[in-house]
């Protein structure tokens, strides 16, 4: 029987890995992927060059732990577990609303991230992530099976695919448009009506 405590304090070596992670996020940030040096990541983990070696492979290898440590996808997953609703409605809002915390100043720590994955390694880590993921995800729109309301004839995973297309819609549009004086009107009801209209559309139904 393992009698390790739930709360043992990290190892030293898992200190210093994250100390890398940091360290490097913060370089990535400053100067970009290109930009940012081994020598530099190790400097600001407070290690020499040859000890970042004994964590990481190469600096992708880096890139990639960083994406995955700054991802809000850990705090997401539990709330997206949590949500409720006697509707198929009303669950999606609880879900989108217990979810949106977790997404909290995401647009300026994440989306850089994303930028720099999309541009210099064409989504992969990304799309290894989201493969990890996706079981969770689709046990989430599993829950839609026995509440009330009719869904129309979408495929599940078109249905997730537009769900996580909200969420990053909406941190987006947080980075580029939040200030923009055209859209101040109704701008704190932004992320609700984002929701309801993945679950109605903009299109009134004809009578």
């Amino acid at each position: 029987m393992d009698d390790t405590p739930a709360d043992k304090p990290p190892s030293k070596g898992e200190q210093t890995r994250a100390a890398i992670v940091v360290a490097a996020y913060s370089l990535f940030l400053k100067n970009g992927f290109h930009g940012a040096t081994m020598r530099q990541i190790a400097g600001g983990a407070g290690l020499a060059l040859g000890g970042i070696y004994n964590y990481f492979d190469s600096k992708e290898a880096i890139f990639a732990a960083v994406l995955d440590t700054y991802h809000p996808y850990r705090q997401v997953l539990p709330q997206l577990a949590q949500a409720d609703g006697d509707t198929v409605e009303a669950f999606i809002r609880d879900a989108a609303r217990r979810a949106r915390p977790a997404l909290a100043g995401a647009e300026t720590r994440l989306l850089p991230l994303m930028f720099i994955e999309i541009v210099e390694f064409q989504g992969c880590h990304l799309s290894q992530l989201a493969e990890m993921i996706m079981p969770a995800l689709f046990k989430f729109a599993q829950g839609f099976a026995g509440r009330r309301g009719k869904l129309r004839p979408v495929p599940l995973p078109v249905m997730l695919r537009m769900f996580i297309g909200l969420f990053a819609g909406y941190l987006l549009t947080e980075l580029v448009l939040k200030n923009t004086p055209a859209l101040a009107q109704g701008q704190e009801d932004a992320f609700e009506g984002m929701v309801d209209i993945y679950l109605h559309g903009i299109v009134e139904p004809e009578a």
